[in-house]
């Protein structure tokens, strides 16, 4: 686990957050580094693949674990790249435009834009990355499980080997449908 100390700003849909407002309340995050530089026409095909591929995220929240995808292009190119991909599901997508976190993540360097995954825990309001991956290793991604294998707490069912005090239930007692979550 590295702490991240540094502030970043992201463009959201409902404006400006920081790093501890995309976790939405929840103790885990799941950053996808989506390739769509501010120069670029058009997200990246194989990112475009993945968002195609991912799980609906209330079974995510289910476990205290947000998702959302970053990007360095501006707030605009994301929404109209959404609108031309047609994806309707809720995953939240921020541009990391006027922020060094693309670059201090590992997401942008001297040789370009790349792909791939962090993780971060918070603890009150600070921050850990606890996991990274790049290049193949996003492409193992995309159901719920593998999601949930890669934060801290995993999937917190009892089979797990978990410290004292983590999160845990009996396997499929907390499954629902996606809209069943709040009800």
């Amino acid at each position: 686990m590295v702490r991240v100390d540094k502030r970043y700003t992201f463009q959201g849909e409902n404006g400006k957050s920081s790093l501890l407002d995309l976790f939405e309340g929840r103790r885990q995050l799941i950053v996808y580094h989506f390739m769509f530089s501010p120069e670029w026409g058009a997200g990246c095909d194989g990112c475009s693949w993945a968002v195609d591929a991912m799980t609906h995220p209330a079974h995510l929240h289910a476990r205290d674990t947000s998702l959302v995808l970053v990007s360095r292009a501006p707030r605009g190119k994301l929404e109209q790249y959404r609108s031309r991909m047609g994806w309707s599901t809720p995953i939240p997508w921020y541009s990391s435009y006027e922020s060094d976190f693309n670059f201090d993540f590992g997401a942008t360097t001297d040789k370009g834009e790349r792909h791939g995954v962090s993780v971060f825990i918070r603890d009150g309001n600070e921050i850990y990355r606890t996991y990274y991956t790049g290049a193949r290793g996003v492409e193992y991604l995309g159901s719920l499980w593998t999601y949930l294998d890669l934060t801290p707490f995993g999937r917190q069912e009892t089979w797990e080997d978990s410290p004292e005090g983590w999160p845990q239930t009996e396997p499929y007692v907390w499954n629902r449908r996606h809209d069943e979550y709040d009800v």
